[in-house]
């Protein structure tokens, strides 16, 4: 999550659930949190009890909608458009909390000269490279800072992408001229000022469609939830996520609680809400191509990395937090291959993967397309129901030679070669697919041990509560035997490609009739331990850079800091905030960047939202939480001309992962699609671009245009309703745990879609009849649901109509029904690489899919035939 990582230096959620109960009030914004996140939801019903105001805006009326004091709908699509008049609505009115502004923040750090903002450039920011589609963000550097430690970041990013925590390359932003009356015209208060200026209430109603007098209540009701006694939360999930700007969406409200003093207080923060049990923890032990355990930039081809020296200094800055880098990474290394790791190989460095090219999900499905690719391991997904333009991806899947699936049913993607729906009309035939699929089964959660990182960073552990069934196995199982087979195949195979395969730590002990290995011990290696005595660490703060000390991710050292004691399985709640169960990276810290709960000289804001706060006679930092910062750091500290680290950060820098220890209003560097955020319209809109009529969409996404995977006009008069997905309760993303499952499926037994009153009027459509929905990608067919849910919205003067359509169907499992994201794109944000599936275009045509047959195809056809 960049948005919040290159704000304030991690990209996870700052705060819990329950602080909640903190909030004077609550902004849910790109997020259907009742529905999707229940079990969170209970303290903002519980906040809402104790008088706590609840905002949700969002373009379906849905339970979040019904629990919350005011509900606003909005275009889909429009959301910055609406965060940046909330965050023009600050600075005009003088709602900012100038103390934590001028102290915390870089709103009054001078930026270079060289700047010129997207007023002056038509929507684009200086740096623009039109040739490469991506900007040179030397300009965007803080005033006198060497521009190029920007263009070594410029080249880690352009490869990568998850900047999660704005570390690649930072050059030295330690240094900079500031003016605390935030009046000089090139301090960042006063571009962020001129930035949003266009971003008006007038503006709000025209293009999001929500009346300017229901805009002003809201943004009087969240903005004035600041100072020293009052703070306000703000909740997101894929509804911000999911769109061609979704970074910067996500930027604006980090944006604006800076500008409100909500960040790393009581009742403050962002929850960036995770929709699995442990997405998490598959982003702290990644999932992702181009990122390395504890958010450490994945090697990239080239001159870079060529060496594991310059790798380090590539991505260590002089000051801060990360100037630690080569202590985590060489501990990583240690980890990994043990013994077989020293200074004289450069601890294995070389033995770690490259990134060459574009290895995302969206990338892997192209190549995949082209026959790039040979084989896939797919586990715990199901591509062929849950990816973007789902059709292309099953047809991608008949390219490859093999197949591998490891999931608890027989899944749309196993089954991709007999069963889909290009088989059932023709389109493809069986007996030409080449792929050879293997379907391993898997264990569920009560079936193996193992931890599961939540929403707020809470690592909590599960036991095993009963033997999987037949041939089912863990995670952990499949992938310590396979690794065992691939080693000894590959001891047979002297090649030296394979030195790093067999210096692998691969040692865990096993236990029961099926060999399965200690979870416990990989939670351990991931904890870290010391070289010599195998003693485990208490906290990351103990790893070197001389290879004494292994480290599976250093943001998780201290879960397990001595034998018998893990702290995940910890069941004794000793406070509001928790501790005592469980335990939250880094270090147990419940709010994350909690020095700034209390005023510069290290007092509370006030006796209502104290939460940390400096102990003079003790000489340590203490309160109700863990302190993130150094407990002995006074607030009165100042750090030498030339110190490093961080001790190069004063005592009133909250922010301590970033270089100058502040909040990032304005990024200096680490984004690739600029160092504020401006709107852009979706890759197929209603409307034109009102605020850069000139930059219709964001200039750096890439829309991955070929056929199969076209896009409509903006706007289009074949495709004129506004499309967005969502999830449902009762069903569990790509349905593979729930469309099998009696009772969920009765609950939710076919696929619908939402349409409003006006919009069936004006079409002639009955509640409950089948209509076909259309894109340029493909077309399915839902029964109607017909409800004032989703509203009818004026927008530019014209009558816009949105349809909703979740996601969940396929054609497997007891409830079957067409596949929501054949309607979807094959997109990429430019930062995280993410597809777009909150704001499109489509059609509605009354009827089912086989008697709408030719009218689709005159649709699709017409298009491909322009090309």
């Amino acid at each position: 999550m960049p948005g919040l990582g290159t704000t304030y230096g991690r990209g996870g959620a700052t705060s819990s659930p329950k602080d909640l109960l903190n909030s004077d009030a609550i902004l849910i914004m790109g997020s259907n949190m009742a529905e999707n996140h229940p079990v969170a939801f209970q303290w903002v019903v519980e906040a809402k009890e104790k008088g706590t105001t609840v905002i949700h805006v969002d373009p379906r009326f849905s339970r979040t909608s019904a629990l919350a004091n005011m509900w606003l709908p909005l275009r889909a699509g429009s959301d910055i458009i609406f965060l940046g008049a909330l965050i023009r609505h600050v600075l005009e009115n003088d709602l900012f909390f100038r103390e934590y502004l001028v102290h915390y923040t870089n709103a009054p750090i001078l930026i270079s000269e060289k700047f010129i903002d997207t007023e002056e450039l038509e929507g684009l920011f200086s740096g623009w490279k039109p040739e490469e589609k991506s900007y040179d963000p030397a300009s965007w550097l803080y005033e006198g800072v060497d521009a190029e430690g920007a263009k070594k970041n410029e080249g880690n990013e352009k490869e990568g992408g998850h900047s999660q925590h704005g570390v690649g390359g930072q050059p030295d932003l330690n240094r900079y001229r500031t003016d605390n009356t935030l009046q000089h015209p090139r301090c960042v208060f006063q571009l962020l000022k001129r930035h949003f200026a266009r971003y008006t209430p007038e503006m709000v109603e025209q293009y999001c469609g929500v009346s300017k007098e229901s805009f002003l209540r809201v943004a009087d009701v969240y903005c004035k939830a600041s100072g020293p006694e009052k703070t306000g939360g703000i909740c997101y999930a894929v509804g911000w996520t999911q769109h061609s700007s979704g970074v910067q969406i996500i930027r604006c409200a980090a944006i604006l609680q800076l500008l409100l003093g909500n960040m790393g207080r009581p009742g403050g923060g962002i929850m960036a809400l995770r929709g699995h049990a442990s997405i998490q923890g598959c982003t702290d032990i990644p999932t992702l191509f181009d990122t390395l355990p504890g958010y450490l930039s994945m090697p990239k081809f080239g001159d870079s990395s060529k060496s594991l020296a310059k790798y380090i200094a590539e991505n260590t800055p002089r000051t801060g937090w990360w100037k630690n880098f080569d202590k985590y990474i060489v501990s990583l290394l240690k980890a990994y291959y043990g013994d077989a790791a020293t200074p004289e190989n450069e601890f294995g460095f070389q033995w770690l993967p490259r990134v060459t090219g574009d290895h995302s999900h969206q990338g892997y499905w192209l190549d995949m397309m082209d026959g790039k690719m040979d084989g896939i391991f797919i586990m715990g997904e199901n591509p062929a129901v849950a990816g973007p333009n789902s059709g292309m991806e099953r047809r991608a899947l008949s390219k490859l030679k093999w197949l591998v699936v490891r999931d608890m049913v027989d899944t749309e993607t196993s089954s991709f070669w007999c069963d889909a729906p290009e088989v059932r009309s023709g389109e493809i035939n069986p007996e030409d697919i080449q792929t050879e699929v293997f379907l391993m089964p898997a264990a569920g959660h009560a079936e193996k041990d193992g931890t599961f990182t939540n929403t707020q960073r809470l690592l909590q552990w599960h036991q095993k509560a009963v033997e999987p069934p037949g041939d089912s196995r863990s995670e952990n199982w499949f992938m310590f035997h396979l690794g065992n087979l691939v080693r000894e195949k590959a001891r047979k195979d002297p090649q030296p490609r394979n030195a790093g395969l067999l210096a692998l730590t691969w040692d865990y002990s096993t236990k029961g009739p099926h060999a399965e290995p200690s979870a416990e011990e990989v939670l351990q290696e991931i904890n870290g331990y010391t070289i010599a005595d195998r003693k485990l660490v208490p906290g990351f703060a103990v790893l070197k850079a001389d290879g004494s000390t292994a480290c599976g991710a250093w943001i998780y050292a201290g879960v397990f800091p001595k034998a018998g004691e893990n702290r995940a399985n910890e069941r004794d709640s000793k406070d509001f905030y928790g501790h005592g169960w469980g335990w939250a990276w880094p270090a147990d810290r419940r709010i994350l960047y909690n020095r700034a709960s209390a005023r510069p000289d290290g007092t509370p804001w006030s006796e209502r939202k104290k939460l940390v706060w400096w102990d003079s006679e003790n000489k340590k930092w203490t309160g109700n939480d863990v302190p993130d910062f150094v407990a002995t750091k006074p607030p009165n500290y100042v750090p030498g001309e030339n110190a490093e680290g961080d001790d190069a950060l004063a005592g009133d820098k909250p922010f301590i992962l970033h270089a100058d220890g502040l909040g990032w209003i304005w990024v200096p560097s680490g984004l690739m699609d600029g160092p504020l955020p401006a709107h852009y319209e979706p890759f197929e809109s209603p409307v034109r671009n009102p605020i850069y009529p000139e930059q219709q969409i964001n200039p750096v996404a890439s829309s991955k245009t070929r056929r199969g995977n076209e896009y409509a006009s903006s706007p289009d008069s074949r495709f004129p309703y506004v499309l967005t997905t969502y999830r449902l309760t009762e069903h569990h993303t790509a349905g593979g745990m729930s469309r099998t499952l009696s009772h969920l499926a009765e609950l939710q037994p076919e696929m619908f879609c939402e349409i409003s009153v006006g919009m069936a009027t004006a079409l002639g459509i009955q509640p409950g009849e089948f209509v076909t929905v259309v894109t340029l990608r493909g077309a399915i067919e839902a029964h109607a649901l017909v409800t004032p849910r989703v509203q009818t919205l004026e927008i530019d003067g014209k009558t816009v109509y949105q349809v909703g359509v979740p996601f969940h169907w396929g054609y497997s499992g007891l409830a079957k029904g067409d596949i929501g994201n054949d309607l979807i794109a094959i997109s990429e944000e430019p930062n995280v690489r993410i597809m777009e599936s909150k704001g499109l275009l489509c059609n509605l045509l009354r009827g089912r899919h086989a008697d709408n047959m030719e009218k689709v195809r005159e649709l699709l056809e017409a298009e491909r035939i322009a090309q």
